[in-house]
């Protein structure tokens, strides 16, 4: 949906003006699960993306319409509670500003999103980022990027009931054309990777194997990261995983229960597959940086257990195939998207053989998004 459009839309409903901001989706290049951990992170901000139009009503009430499922909801400012999804996102939003201090107002809101749902690529964050920053823009509270990243985070940990780390969030607000984004998830600071290979095209292929992640086994995985943690504490000074060494983990590894000590090796590999990473792109090393997707892929099926069937079977069709550089699962995991870096003018031919013999292994087909990475959250 374009801005003119959305604008219609409010305009005949509300019958006013809109200010429109743009929030984009997210793919992440590797870095997976290590956000949590203080860890560091590969993200980019994509052109999948949801459109807030916006407007302040001087009452108490909030007026929301979907465009996309045509359909309405109100709720008061004093009445902020977890309840219907996607409802529920905007109202931790408000909430967590309400816990900062900010004076709440009603308002009239219309959304309208390109990004799939289920799918990996962060629909929730950016719905959290562009709401925080359309409402702060409305009502004049002039917060900061992370200020809104850490209020979207605190709405998908309070109201979606995710403990989530910050990349999503990060990276729908910090996005920048052309750049992947380094996020230090302990200092939360960043710095701009160029990913510039003109010869490839950023192919997602979705399972349609929906997850949800609050429903899942990843809290979990967190909780295991964060006892990993405290254990190898007890003789070294670390607080997350992201201070935690792989001798430190061998050293100490008796007293770990087994399933603990190999979700903790995923994550400290993990790491370090991001630190080389980054220099292969700097290097513009594109097969060494593809190479290591495959090793993540691997690492979060096999230790990390958050794979499921179709992601594992997509990813074993791209590593037969030569014109596919690199590709894993992406996302929290049991479904979702794998993300493929593929030649440009073998597409159509890979997506044709993908579509087929997935369609005869799952019965369903798989849905493909090819993706450009674009700058992040932004009033129109």
């Amino acid at each position: 949906m374009q801005q003119a459009t959305i604008s219609k839309i409010f305009k005949d409903k509300f019958g006013k003006q809109p200010i429109v901001v743009r929030a984009p989706g997210r793919i992440n290049f590797i870095g997976e699960h290590t956000d949590y951990n203080e860890g560091l992170v590969l993200p980019a901000s994509i052109d999948k993306e949801i459109l807030i139009a916006i407007a302040a009503n001087h009452t108490t009430q909030c007026n929301l319409f979907s465009a996309d499922r045509n359909e309405s909801h109100s709720f008061t400012i004093d009445d902020l509670k977890p309840g219907k999804p996607w409802i529920h996102y905007l109202q931790g939003v408000m909430h967590g500003m309400h816990q900062i201090g900010l004076s709440l107002s009603g308002v009239d809101v219309v959304v309208s999103g390109t990004i799939p749902v289920g799918a990996g690529l962060s629909s929730s964050a950016a719905l959290c980022c562009g709401f925080g920053m359309a409402y702060s823009h409305v009502l004049g509270f002039d917060l900061t990027r992370l200020a809104l990243a850490k209020i979207a985070q605190y709405a998908e940990h309070n109201f979606a009931g995710v403990k989530c780390g910050l990349m999503d969030q990060y990276a729908s607000l910090f996005g920048k054309k052309d750049f992947a984004l380094l996020l230090d998830c302990k200092s939360l600071e960043h710095e701009l990777v160029p990913f510039h290979f003109p010869e490839i095209e950023v192919l997602l292929i979705d399972t349609k194997v929906k997850h949800s992640l609050a429903d899942s086994a990843y809290n979990k995985r967190r909780e295991a990261c964060e006892l990993g943690a405290a254990l190898v504490a007890r003789k070294y000074d670390v607080r997350t995983l992201r201070d935690v060494t792989m001798n430190m983990l061998e050293e100490m590894k008796k007293d770990f229960p087994d399933e603990v000590f190999i979700r903790c090796k995923y994550v400290v590999q993990e790491m370090e597959r991001t630190r080389k990473a980054v220099q292969y792109l700097k290097n513009q090393q594109l097969i060494n940086f593809g190479k290591l997707l495959y090793e993540t892929h691997q690492g979060l099926s096999q230790d990390y257990e958050v794979s499921c069937e179709e992601s594992d079977f997509l990813v074993d069709l791209a590593r037969g195939n030569d014109k596919v550089f690199g590709a894993r699962m992406m996302g929290g995991g049991f479904g979702g998207c794998t993300i493929n870096l593929v030649e440009k003018g073998e597409v159509d031919r890979f997506k044709k053989s993908v579509s087929g013999k997935y369609v005869a292994s799952f019965k369903k087909e798989p849905d493909f998004y090819s993706v450009s990475i674009t700058d992040g959250v932004g009033v129109l």
